[in-house]
């Protein structure tokens, strides 16, 4: 019987000790042999037994292996804390409690960093055409490309757009779509208010039409512009996107387009 029995002391194995502070045996076994964590007591077969006391050395171990220091730093440590009364051992345990409160605090600005981080390269992501198609409706999808492509191919404009969609990220794919969102709401506005397509109000939102083509995809003067309007008649796929927001609105941005092309050369006469 050992000397841990007798006592009626509860006694662990190596193994026992292993699975329950996540450690392998191989660990614990180099502890003892470097004398930084000797169980006190054996079986009578020679085996190694942790009592109460080596396994609250071995949490301080644990934790400053954690914290960084290195074994020699540790045993040095722990026998100073051996050697200290109850209150310094309480203040050895607090400066302990201060480091780790620390290293979560700078862990908590790592995580914060590493979030803003993966924030802004999520936001950076190109978007693939399926995201493009759940982003923008129909208005995106094969059909709409490959009917550009077959227009404009081998215009200087299609290469201008497609060069500018490639660097394009999900974030100004967003702020594409918010501006045509903003767009057609524009011209629903005038409609409702009766305001003819020849209106000032409407000749403006044509314009700043105009404008987002440019910033966003191509170099489009109201002359060409005229043109896509005309498409938007002439091609019921396209007209569909603006029947679907309001019945007759496919013309009246095109005569909006019209006007404001005519506008523009009216203006470009005078200058």
């Amino acid at each position: 019987m050992t000397t841990a029995s007798r006592q009626g002391l509860e006694t662990l194995t190596v193994g026992q000790v292993a699975e329950q502070y996540g450690i392998t045996v191989r660990t614990l076994h180099h502890y003892d042999e470097i004398g930084l964590l000797v169980p006190r007591e054996r079986t009578s077969a020679g085996y190694r037994l942790y009592t109460t006391a080596d396994l609250t050395r071995l949490q301080h171990v644990v934790v400053y292996r954690r914290l960084g220091f290195a074994l020699d730093e540790i045993a040095v440590l722990l026998e100073e804390q051996a050697g200290a009364d109850t209150g310094a051992l309480i203040g050895h345990l607090r400066r302990q409690r201060a480091v780790v409160v620390s290293r979560l605090d700078e862990m908590r600005d790592l995580v914060t960093a590493l979030d803003q981080a993966l924030e802004k390269e999520m936001s950076g992501t190109k978007l693939n055409k399926e995201e493009q198609k759940e982003l923008f409706g129909d208005g995106f999808s094969d059909e709409y490309a490959d009917e550009a492509e077959k227009r404009w191919g081998e215009s200087e404009p299609w290469a201008q757009s497609q060069k500018r969609m490639s660097k394009r990220t999900k974030k100004d794919w967003m702020r594409v779509k918010a501006e045509v969102d903003a767009s057609n709401a524009a011209f629903a506005d005038a409609m409702d208010a009766n305001l003819p397509a020849t209106s000032e109000q409407a000749m403006e939102v044509a314009e700043q039409h105009r404008l987002h083509i440019q910033r966003w995809f191509y170099d489009i003067t109201p002359e060409f512009h005229r043109n896509l309007g005309d498409m938007y008649v002439a091609d019921p796929r396209f007209t569909k996107n603006y029947e679907d927001i309001r019945p007759g609105m496919a013309q009246y941005v095109r005569d909006a387009i019209h006007a404001n092309a005519d506008r523009a050369a009216r203006e470009g006469e005078n200058a």
